[in-house]
């Protein structure tokens, strides 16, 4: 990888000399002996970002004694130098990294830490990776930032103290891989539901393809995004559609329609559940009224085990 970085950074110096001969005819740039490339450190990293539009780096290891290999670096030096001086006016700016004397920064900075935290969450959660400059624009995404994308939100969040390293990237998914609005997904079903907030789930029912499936998955959206800070909520929206061979068996279990949109809090461990009553006429809840419901939810007002109770009464 290191390898490839530096072979295309020296191509690019020769590619610039080489169309700088061609388009001005005798005025080829020499060297003007200004000090342009900069040995990046931890110290002066920050500062030397905020400098430039764009920032290229140039990975090398520790230079030895041997009068030959020094001779080659000074070499590679002045074509960055000499590269850099060509592209000044374009505030693009030229850094070299010694991988040994600064390790830790050169293992922020290696992007096999967005590669190798990716890892960590495969297949559950995708990373992307875009090199081009008219999609980072699109998504609005500054140099070497990671964006995170909450499902069914506006904005994504940025995260935060870049250059990241691996363990941070990896520490910041763990902390927010849990939605407040998730689709359950046959590749990943078992995954979610054992993925519950104290025994329990928030569980939705709502076909997309049907206009009052549709209309209540729009207001689940509203009700996670005015809610997406709290971190004890998080709905699990299963479309039937999805399961066709699962709606009897949930249908008999958790005896609902689900011709109908459903919002209900399941017990993981006894699959005993409780529904919120949604009548049978055009009128679905609106966002506050089903933010009232869940708020008796999480308080504990609406439990599972008010179910039991009434059952041993009925006995």
């Amino acid at each position: 990888m290191k390898q490839m970085k530096r072979t295309h950074l020296l191509v690019l110096g020769v590619y610039l000399l080489s169309s700088c001969r061609a388009e001005e005819g005798l005025n080829f740039p020499i060297y003007d002996g200004k000090d342009r490339v900069v040995s990046l450190s931890e110290k002066n990293f920050k500062q030397i970002l905020k400098k430039y539009d764009l920032l290229c780096l140039y990975y090398h290891e520790p230079v030895s004694s041997d009068k030959v290999a020094q001779k080659q670096f000074q070499l590679k030096e002045i074509v960055l130098e000499l590269v850099a001086q060509v592209l000044e006016h374009k505030d693009i700016g030229f850094v070299m990294v010694d991988a040994k004397k600064e390790a830790k920064l050169a293992k922020k900075l290696d992007y096999k830490a967005f590669e190798e935290a990716a890892e960590h969450f495969q297949p559950y959660i995708k990373f992307f990776a875009t090199f081009d400059k008219g999609v980072a624009k699109k998504f609005s995404l500054k140099i070497n930032e990671v964006d995170f994308y909450e499902p069914f939100m506006d904005e994504p969040t940025a995260i935060p103290n870049k250059p990241y390293s691996e363990e941070e990237l990896v520490e910041f998914v763990k902390e927010h891989q849990r939605p407040t609005l998730r689709r359950l997904r046959p590749q990943d079903m078992f995954e979610t539901w054992e993925d519950d907030l104290n025994g329990i789930h928030i569980v939705a029912f709502a076909e997309r393809s049907d206009p009052d499936g549709y209309e209540f998955l729009e207001i689940l959206k509203q009700v996670a995004r005015d809610n997406t800070n709290n971190p004890d909520l998080s709905i699990v929206w299963i479309d039937p559609d999805d399961f066709p061979l699962l709606v009897a068996y949930w249908e008999k279990t958790f005896k609902i329609d689900l011709f109908k949109p459903q919002i209900g809090v399941v017990n993981v461990t006894d699959a005993d559940s409780v529904w919120m009553e949604i009548s049978d006429d055009d009128d679905l809840p609106t966002a506050e009224e089903l933010e009232d419901w869940i708020e008796d939810v999480l308080s504990g007002k609406i439990n599972t085990e008010d179910d039991d109770n009434e059952d041993e009464d009925d006995d």
